[in-house]
């Protein structure tokens, strides 16, 4: 099934869940990281897949593993600024059908093939001077591109600086999945999810795992002695996810209750050589500032879960004196401890799955339904993404969001 697919049904599935009208739409804006290449932007395209009104304008945006947060963050600013009422905002990926290129030898053969006009010159012009290595395609980047590290050995190194022991990712990871099983088995994500070909249950999703068993596997980065395993490392696969975002008062004239409201949010960046992967410690540390809200004012929490180690070294980070004193000059304080009981109850990317551009748009839904699932006020969300880059938003519970 391709993104477009997928996306479309994401998009439907919230339509015919809200029951909002397509002639009420004004923008769509859709996050991706692996583009498809049957489109230019597969925003517009869904837009219109989906049956919106021609007039329906949307544009596609790419941020890492948090494209999904940047679209929903420039939502909010399209409203905020007038130019638009009521927008999708969302994401997608498909890993198991990625985009897969010819090497560029022959690229560049078939582009001056295009010059000769018969069937067997084309063929001539491609074989003259072939090898064996132009053979080999290239498949969409997992390196960084200024650092050539793969994010696993990322992890790894963040583990180690933060003293994440390899039981403690185990332990983790299996959590994530023991979480995630018992949130299907009680029928948690029925309310998020729309069926694909039938089927509402992530299949990677591993709820017999006990830390004893992941113990087993061997490293999958940094070999022999390294931390982070397949099983501590989250998965790649496909998957759409959309919101639906307007004012409170467009919502109330549509006869719509609203959720939550975004409250804040935060992009920051940090070094991409040393630290990867710990966007999330400085972006909750951001959006904990910009609000004025501190760390036991949130009532849920949702991380991204790239890799174990990562999460963990992370949560560790924002309970460091030394790494804000190292970090920030200006005197901040450290967040403080991670409620673990808060955190990620009912799984996370290591146990669901992370769709690259679908992933942040998941986490605001299921931070959105547990505050009124929990009766909570405030949610936290944070997330890494390549380039050394975080998120961070906090979203508050609409007062008329009823269980």
């Amino acid at each position: 099934m391709m993104a477009y697919d997928l996306s479309r049904l994401a998009v439907t599935g919230l339509m015919n869940k809200t029951a909002i009208s397509p002639s009420d739409i004004d923008y769509v804006l859709w996050g991706t990281v692996s583009q498809e290449i049957r489109t230019s932007n597969i925003a517009r395209d869904v837009a219109l897949g989906s049956g919106l009104p021609k007039s329906v304008t949307g544009h596609t945006v790419t941020q890492a593993c948090i494209s999904a947060n940047q679209a929903i963050c420039n939502g909010v600013q399209q409203i905020q600024t007038g130019r638009a009422d009521v927008v999708i905002a969302g994401g997608v990926e498909t890993f198991s059908d990625a985009a897969i290129r010819f090497s560029r030898p022959i690229r560049k053969k078939l582009i001056l093939s295009q010059k000769i006009k018969t069937p067997m010159g084309k063929l001539q012009s491609i074989l003259k001077g072939l090898k064996l290595s132009h053979l080999a395609p290239e498949t969409p980047a997992i390196a960084n591109m200024l650092t050539g590290e793969v994010m696993g050995h990322s992890a790894d190194r963040l583990a180690d600086r933060f003293g994440v022991s390899r039981a403690d990712q185990d332990a983790f990871s299996a959590r994530s999945h023991q979480n995630a099983a018992k949130a299907h088995a009680d029928g948690i994500y029925e309310d998020e999810i729309v069926a694909v070909n039938g089927k509402t249950l992530e299949e990677g999703i591993r709820g017999d795992s006990t830390p004893e068993s992941m113990a087993k596997l061997k490293p999958a980065f940094v070999k022999p002695h390294g931390t982070v395993t397949a099983a501590t490392a989250s998965y790649f696969t496909d998957g759409a996810a959309c919101t639906l975002i307007m004012s409170e008062d467009k919502a109330k004239e549509l006869g719509l209750t609203p959720k939550a409201y975004l409250r804040e949010y935060a992009f920051p960046s940090c070094d991409p050589f040393e630290e990867l992967l710990l966007g999330p410690a400085y972006a909750t540390t951001a959006v904990l500032r910009a609000s004025g809200l501190k760390l036991s004012d949130m009532d849920v929490i949702e991380f991204h879960e790239a890799f174990a180690g990562q999460v963990l070294a992370n949560l560790a980070a924002l309970d460091s004196d030394k790494f804000y004193a190292d970090s920030f000059s200006d005197g901040t304080q450290k967040v403080g401890a991670v409620p673990m009981e808060k955190f990620n109850v009912h799984g996370g990317s290591l146990s669901i799955g992370h769709p690259f551009g679908a992933t942040g748009a998941r986490l605001v839904t299921t931070t959105a339904n547990r505050l009124i699932r929990e009766d909570g006020r405030f949610g936290l969300i944070a997330a890494c993404a390549d380039g050394g880059i975080g998120h961070g938003c906090i979203i508050e519970r609409h007062p008329d969001a009823k269980k």
